[in-house]
């Protein structure tokens, strides 16, 4: 284990809530760690910069910003009588530090592009079990916690569930450095009236109102910065782009790329054979690994991988049709036809620039409630025990198809 002489009880600046304290020895290791330290190197919110200039905030601060509140919860809790020991504060602080470890670079964009069948919550274990065996075993509370294995539930719906403090921190601080202010929830009011009952993390009564502006933040949130169509364009494009970087590989053709990010495009990865070898690997790779590529792409003799990377770098972005109903197959069949055209290429590099998607939020999910205690001592879900009838609408899922292609067509 890595040891070291200087004051492990430091303090962060935080721009959303000020100093943020280390708990401990054991948590600042874990901070100090290359894997948590890549955090820095990962964007929170992707390519949603190219939408709001402010995004540029990092996994690394929404990590952070989750030790602070979890901190806090643990606080509130133990007020109210609950009793949580330091070895479980601990657990759940090292949890939600943890949690989004196995994000790769530009967040979600690998997961549908160079690495295959794995999702970054599985990565983020992989990395737990890692780091368990480098600190001799003191994570295991943690993964218990995480995995929801450990008898005492409620701690697990802190770092998963409807109003876990992932969710807390990532829409107050998302909506600070995007400006939106619809995002700007009181996670402290949240977190001041959580309490635990037959061990279930519930909403005492007087945060209900609390809770529905958290619910109509989510939603107006997802759909106004999340979903964002540009923002949207930009992912997709980013994608396309990775798939086929990983085609020419795959063709044995010369792609440039740093040693981490030739790997994954010149060898299959999925969760078969993602080993601890893989995950080194995967540690070494981040945005800076896909700026700089796809800055070199633009110079790349394959037509399809140049414009596309040229498109993002220059923000020549596709554009982009949003539809209630399915885009139809006649459409996007003429759609494709006048790219090949346009761009002297095959239909089959044309759906580089043509191609169909569809986005769905649910901002309640009843199979997970969000659960109010009111003053009886009786439990009700948050969309029975509220007079505001958005909530009713908000369990339902809304689903939006688009068709992105070239502006020139």
């Amino acid at each position: 284990m890595k040891t070291t002489s200087t004051n492990k009880l430091k303090i962060f600046n935080d721009p959303v809530y000020g100093f943020i304290r280390i708990p401990n020895s054991l948590v600042f290791d874990i901070i100090e760690h290359r894997y948590f330290q890549r955090l820095r190197r990962i964007s929170q919110m992707g390519l949603s910069n190219i939408v709001y200039p402010g995004a540029n905030h990092t996994r690394f601060h929404h990590a952070i910003g989750c030790l602070e509140l979890m901190q806090k919860t643990v606080r509130v809790l133990r007020m109210k009588g609950i009793e949580i020991s330091e070895e479980e504060e601990t657990a759940l602080c090292i949890a939600i530090l943890l949690h989004d470890i196995g994000h790769g670079a530009f967040s979600h964009a690998l997961e549908h592009s160079i690495v295959e069948g794995i999702t970054h919550e599985e990565i983020s274990l992989k990395y737990m079990n890692k780091l368990n065996d480098e600190f001799g075993g003191c994570l295991d509370l943690t993964i218990q916690v995480f995995t929801d294995a450990y008898p005492r539930r409620f701690l697990h719906q802190l770092i998963s569930s409807q109003l876990d403090i992932d969710r807390l921190d990532y829409l107050k601080r998302d909506s600070f450095f995007t400006g939106v202010a619809e995002g700007n929830i009181s996670s402290d009011r949240l977190i001041a009236m959580m309490n635990v009952v037959d061990d279930e993390l519930v909403i005492e009564k007087k945060g209900i109102y609390s809770v529905e502006k958290f619910l109509i933040a989510r939603r107006l949130m997802y759909w106004q910065v999340y979903l964002h169509k540009t923002g949207l364009v930009a992912e997709n494009m980013l994608v396309k782009v990775l798939m086929r970087a990983k085609e020419l590989a795959d063709r044995k053709e010369e792609v440039f790329g740093s040693k981490a990010l030739t790997f994954f495009l010149y060898n299959k990865i999925d969760h078969k054979n993602f080993d601890n070898h893989v995950l080194e690997v995967f540690s070494r790779l981040d945005d800076y690994d896909l700026l700089l590529a796809i800055k070199e792409w633009t110079q790349h003799p394959d037509k399809v991988l140049s414009k596309l990377s040229t498109m993002i770098v220059n923000r020549e972005l596709l554009r982009i049709e949003m539809n209630d109903k399915k885009i139809s197959n006649t459409y996007y069949a003429e759609a494709l036809e006048k790219v090949s055209e346009e761009f002297h290429i095959d239909k089959k590099e044309a759906e580089y620039f043509v191609f169909t998607g569809q986005i769905s939020n649910q901002a309640y999910n009843k199979k997970q409630p969000i659960k109010i205690l009111n003053k009886k001592g009786k439990l009700k879900d948050i969309v029975k025990a509220s007079d505001q009838l958005n909530l009713q609408a908000l369990s339902k899922p809304v689903t939006k198809h688009f068709l992105c292609y070239p502006k020139k067509i």
